[in-house]
C-alpha cells in the first residue's frame, strides 16, 4: 500500500509526551555534546550522558570590568548552585596538567599565553567529571573578541554569559581599596567589606601594583575590548549593574543564570480558556488562535457542525437539543476528540473554551490524553457580565 495515499496521523499522546519528559531539548543537548566532544564511542557516550542527568546544571561565564566584583559574585553563585568555580590562577596551578605546566613556562618567561593554549586549558578542565556533574562557572575568560573564537572554535559554550559593569570612578574606587586575605584569596575592601576581627585585618595585603594610573589603563583597556565579548554571545549575555549591594547583584545573576533561552524543540501550545459566560472567551480565543496562528476550537461550534452535518453524532445531539437536554459529556468528548486529533490541531496547537466547565468534565478529558500547558481564568465582575449580557441580547 502507498503510504503517501493514508491519511498521516499523529498521536496527540505522543507530542505531550515528549514535551513533558523534553525529549527534544534531551535530544539536541545530547547532539550538540557528541558533536563537540567527538568521542571514540559514541553509543557509549550517549549512554553516559543520560546517565550524567545534568540537563539542569549551570554553565556560565562571568566577565566584567576590573573591579566589578567577578570573583564574589561567582563564589557566591557557586555556593547557592554547587557548581565547580574555574578561573586563570586554579587552571595554572594544576600541577597534574602538562597544559598547565606549558602555560606556567610562557609565564616563566614573560611571554604572554596564547589564546589557543588557555582555550584548552579551559576545555581540559570542563571536561572533568566535576564540571559535567555539577556545572561550572568560568570567570575572568574570555577578555576579548579574538578568545571569545577560539573558545566558540573548541567547542566551549556557555548557557549563560554575564557582563558585569559600573561607572570607571566607582570601578577605581574599589579597587584602590581592595584588601587580599593571602591564605584565603578572599577580597575585602576598606570601604564596603571590612573584617570586623582586628587579626583578619592585620593579614590583609594590598594587591601587587595596585595604583590609580594602573586601574586607568587596565580599565581603559577593558573598554576597548568589551564590545567584542558581547556581540560574540549577544544571544545569551546580559549586562548587570555592578554598583548596587552585593545581594542585589547575585539576585539579577541567579535570575539570570536559571532562565531558560527560547528553544529550538517543536512546541505546540495546547490553551484552555476558562470563564463564565459573557467573560469575553470566544473573542479571546479568536484573537490568539489569529496572532499565534493555532487552532481555534470551541466545544458549542463543533456540536453545531455535527448537527449541521447530519452525521450520526450529530442526528444525536439534535434529539437532545429539540427535548431542551443538555448533551451528555460523551458526546462533546468524542466531537472534541476527533477535531483535536487533526493534524493541523496536534501540529499547530490549539485554543480550547466551552469545555470542560467542571472538574468532572477536566477529568474526562485528561483520561482521553489531552493536558492543557496553558490555562487562563479569565475573571470579570458579576455586574459587568450581567450588563455584557443583556445588551447582547
Amino acid at each position: 500500500m502507498d503510504a503517501t495515499q493514508k491519511p498521516l496521523r499523529i498521536s496527540p499522546q505522543l507530542a505531550m509526551y515528549a514535551e513533558k519528559h523534553r525529549v527534544f531539548q534531551t535530544l539536541k543537548s545530547m547532539v550538540q555534546f557528541l558533536v563537540v566532544d567527538k568521542p571514540n564511542d559514541p553509543i557509549q557516550y550517549m549512554i553516559e550522558y543520560l546517565k550524567s542527568e545534568n540537563d539542569e546544571v549551570i554553565r556560565v561565564f562571568i566577565v566584567g570590568a576590573p573591579a566589578s566584583g567577578k570573583i564574589t559574585i561567582a563564589k557566591l553563585l557557586c555556593d547557592n548552585t554547587n557548581a565547580c568555580l574555574i578561573n586563570r590562577k586554579s587552571m595554572l596551578e594544576d600541577q597534574a596538567s602538562a597544559l598547565a605546566t606549558e602555560a606556567r613556562n610562557y609565564q616563566a618567561s614573560s611571554q604572554e599565553i596564547p589564546h589557543t593554549l588557555w582555550a584548552k586549558l579551559i576545555l581540559e578542565w570542563l571536561s572533568k567529571m566535576d564540571c559535567i556533574k555539577r556545572g561550572w562557572v568560568l570567570v575572568g575568560f574570555p577578555v576579548s573578541r579574538e578568545q571569545a573564537i577560539v573558545l566558540q572554535e573548541m567547542g566551549v559554550a556557555p548557557d549563560h554569559v554575564v557582563i558585569l559593569d559600573a561607572p570607571d570612578t566607582v570601578l577605581i574606587e574599589r579597587n584602590l581599596g581592595k584588601r587580599i586575605d593571602p591564605f584565603t584569596e578572599e577580597v575585602y575592601h576598606i570601604t564596603f567589606n571590612w573584617p570586623e576581627d582586628p587579626d583578619k585585618q592585620g593579614i590583609l595585603r594590598e594587591p601587587e601594583g595596585l595604583t590609580e594610573k594602573a586601574t586607568v589603563t587596565r580599565l581603559l583597556e577593558y573598554r576597548r575590548e568589551s564590545h567584542g565579548v558581547q556581540s560574540s554571545y549577544k544571544k545569551i549575555c546580559k549586562v548587570i549593574n555592578a554598583d548596587q549591594p552585593t545581594v542585589d547583584v547575585l539576585s539579577q545573576v541567579m535570575t539570570f543564570v536559571h532562565s531558560r533561552h527560547r528553544s529550538v524543540a517543536p512546541y505546540a501550545p495546547h490553551i484552555l480558556l476558562y470563564g463564565p459566560p459573557g467573560c469575553g472567551k470566544n473573542l479571546q480565543a479568536a484573537m490568539i488562535a489569529e496572532k499565534y496562528k493555532i487552532v481555534d476550537v470551541s466545544s458549542g461550534h463543533l456540536l453545531k457542525q455535527a448537527t449541521a452535518a447530519q452525521t450520526k453524532i450529530g442526528e444525536a445531539v439534535q434529539s437532545y437539543v429539540e427535548q431542551g437536554q443538555p448533551v451528555p459529556d460523551s458526546m462533546v468528548l468524542r466531537c472534541l476528540e476527533e477535531r483535536l486529533s487533526k493534524l493541523d490541531c496536534i501540529t499547530r496547537g490549539w485554543v480550547l473554551h466551552g469545555f470542560p466547565r467542571d472538574i468532572e468534565q477536566a477529568t474526562l478529558l485528561e483520561e482521553k490524553g489531552f493536558l492543557m500547558n496553558r490555562v487562563f481564568f479569565m475573571d470579570v465582575p458579576d455586574d459587568a457580565i450581567i450588563e455584557r449580557l443583556t445588551l447582547s441580547t
